[in-house]
């Protein structure tokens, strides 16, 4: 399944991880600074988080036009979430390859995320983030997610109310 969003004459779309584009999506990770590397697993573990988990994992490669740029994954159902935001997705993992951060690219990806939650009727958008630097933590704030002041382990929890 390819998601896809326009702006200008710029297309992302999320694809499926695949035999072809596996490697390239793994080799992804490398490319971030090592401050980057302590906020994100890498995407190997993440595809395989998401074998494992197949019944609630939703990875997909982002693309820019042909080319592998980062990497998301959605959790579909996350019982951590309190019942009052039910239904609710999580998004487990999203990385972008370092010299393609801050072109709008993540917004774009979040934009993507956002029409698949309106599509399946979800209510709340969930994330978490580690503290240790600004980023990731402001990128989110600005898009719209709120600070829930609850922490999971190292990680400040974020969500974002999804207007249907």
């Amino acid at each position: 399944m390819v998601k896809w969003a326009y702006v200008g004459d710029i297309l992302i779309t999320l694809r499926d991880i695949t035999q072809d584009n596996i490697f390239k999506v793994i080799k992804l990770w490398d490319t971030l600074e090592d401050s980057q590397k302590k906020s994100v697993a890498p995407n190997v573990v993440s595809i395989a988080q998401a074998y494992v988990n197949l019944d609630r994992a939703w990875p997909k490669a982002i693309y820019l036009f042909e080319e592998p740029i980062g990497f998301v994954m959605v959790a579909l159902k996350d019982e951590d979430i309190p019942n009052e935001d039910q239904p609710a997705y999580f998004l487990w993992r999203f990385m972008m390859e370092r010299s393609h951060q801050n072109h709008g690219y993540g917004k774009m990806v979040l934009d993507l995320i956002k029409e698949k939650c309106i599509k399946d009727g979800i209510q709340y958008l969930y994330v978490s983030c580690t503290m240790h630097e600004p980023m990731p933590y402001q990128f989110y704030i600005r898009y719209g997610f709120v600070d829930t002041h609850e922490m999971d382990d190292d990680e400040q929890i974020l969500k974002m109310k999804i207007s249907i």
